[in-house]
């Protein structure tokens, strides 16, 4: 018996076969459609090679194929890995090889890079039918393997099982009234882990309608919002950011929408309250690759009393911290059980059952979580801790300010310093000394950066945070 994700589009078009599962351009597919799409490309797969472990790697845009391929892979009993289509060749190789992907399904705007078999994404529109397909999948099994930024050294694989997957879902349930009538718009890209497991997978297991854009794009994202009459939507900070940004921001009906929700780093208050100005709930959670995301969450009923609070522990998992501020721990049905062919990896990361997650928190008396900043990203300016993240919070609410990232810098005199990186909203560029004024009202001196440069944008991963490894490269 199929226990595992490759089972949830049949278990959902037995239930609402005639409900629109996706929505892709002028496009859509019903989810017995999507149900019968998927069947054939298992098949597809199947003849390839793939069975039982096997993996079958995606490489491409936000598109239905990247769908399709994560749910024939497991109903195959095979492990999906979805790759970064933003990354450079010798890196996807690095991965397949890693990985021993065993077929890769590759759009042909990405780069050249193959698997033993590789599989042309064009060749995937018309597929011949073929029976049902029943394999033996446990919820222990392997479903996902994730390879990590990679911030520093070769990007980790996290393997995540259908039973972490779905755990997950379970506490995003929770957390969040997703609704049968969802219309959920997927914008973020789906090789990342919410995008896939806070959006795609809980709308599918209620029977809701996916709008996938290709990828992000501000004035299509507000086109989509008003036609689609899009309800809920997942976004990282810049996303939401560039949406408050947009000339179009204050006249878009955005009505239909029930809740927007963010997660991958904390959320400047400012841009939380820009969008409670509009009316609308804006929900953040807590997480990480390795817990499938989902670690702590701020429901939409607190999200006006507790802005800029990560919220408290998702029902079935354990969250606290090593001291208060200290590094989070996690542990529960939902975590990872560890990094694919890296044992000593597994190893360091997990304490006693407990996974470091290496982010810094404290914990309100009312339990609820504040993340500070990445463990590697705190300095120490004159024996004193400084968090980037509440410098960037605070340069945020300077209106000449579109984006902020602060790095650690060596000192002689201090030990560390801070350097932040701007990018200017339009208009009139503030200077230095209207950006240190305005800190000084707003933070300790210590915490105010000694350097201010300007640049046109921040270096990002593909999950969309900064790297700011990159940033303290720059002098």
């Amino acid at each position: 018996m199929n226990r595992g994700l490759g089972s949830w589009p049949a278990r959902r078009a037995a239930i609402s076969p005639d409900r629109v599962a996706l929505v892709f351009g002028d496009a859509s597919w019903t989810y017995a459609e999507l149900r019968d799409r998927i069947t054939r490309l298992a098949h597809r797969l199947r003849a390839a090679g793939a069975g039982r472990g096997d993996r079958v790697a995606y490489l491409g845009p936000n598109h239905p194929a990247l769908v399709e391929t994560l749910f024939a892979t497991h109903l195959l009993g095979a492990v999906f890995v979805p790759l970064n289509s933003r990354l450079t060749a010798a890196e996807l190789r690095y991965q397949l090889d890693h990985s021993g992907a065993r077929i890769l399904i590759r759009a042909p705007e990405c780069a050249d890079v193959s698997a033993p078999t590789t599989i042309p994404l064009s060749s995937l529109s018309a597929l011949p039918e073929g029976p049902p397909i029943e394999a033996d999948v446990a919820l222990d099994d392997p479903a996902l393997i994730l390879y990590t930024s990679g911030t520093t050294g070769r990007p980790k694989g996290a393997v995540l099982t259908h039973g972490n997957v779905t755990w997950n879902t379970y506490n995003l349930l929770v957390g969040v009234d997703v609704a049968g009538d969802e219309v959920t718009l997927i914008g973020a890209p789906l090789f990342h882990v919410a995008a896939l497991n806070q959006c795609l997978l809980p709308t599918v297991l209620k029977g809701g309608r996916c709008v996938i854009m290709p990828s992000w794009n501000v004035d299509q994202a507000l086109d989509l919002i008003e036609s689609q009459r899009v309800t809920w939507m997942f976004g990282v900070s810049a996303m939401f950011a560039a949406l408050a940004r947009s000339p179009r921001w204050p006249h878009t009906d955005l009505s239909s929408l029930r809740c927007v929700m963010s997660g991958g780093a904390a959320v400047p208050p400012a841009l939380i309250r820009a969008y409670q100005e509009r009316g609308l709930t804006f929900c953040q959670g807590y997480g990480m690759t390795e817990t499938a995301p989902g670690a702590t969450f701020l429901e939409a009923r607190e999200s006006l009393d507790h802005v800029g609070s990560a919220g408290v522990p998702v029902f079935f998992t354990d969250v606290r911290v090593d001291g208060n501020p200290g590094e989070v721990l996690v542990r529960g049905p939902n975590v990872t059980p560890g990094y694919w062919n890296d044992p000593a990896a597994t190893a360091g990361a997990f304490t006693d059952g407990w996974l470091h997650t290496g982010d810094i928190a404290e914990v309100d008396p009312g339990g609820h979580f504040h993340i500070l900043d990445r463990l590697k990203d705190m300095y120490i300016s004159g024996g004193e801790n400084v968090y980037p993240a509440e410098v960037e919070a605070a340069l945020f609410t300077h209106p000449g300010v579109a984006e902020a990232a602060v790095v650690g810098i060596p000192d002689e005199r201090w030990g560390e310093v801070g350097r932040a990186f701007i990018v200017p909203a339009p208009g009139p560029t503030p200077s230095t000394t209207e950006l240190r004024d305005h800190l000084i009202e707003r933070l300790a001196k210590y915490k105010i950066p000694a350097e201010f440069t300007f640049v046109d944008d921040l270096p990002r991963t593909g999950s969309n945070k900064v790297r700011k490894a990159d940033l303290r490269k720059l002098r």
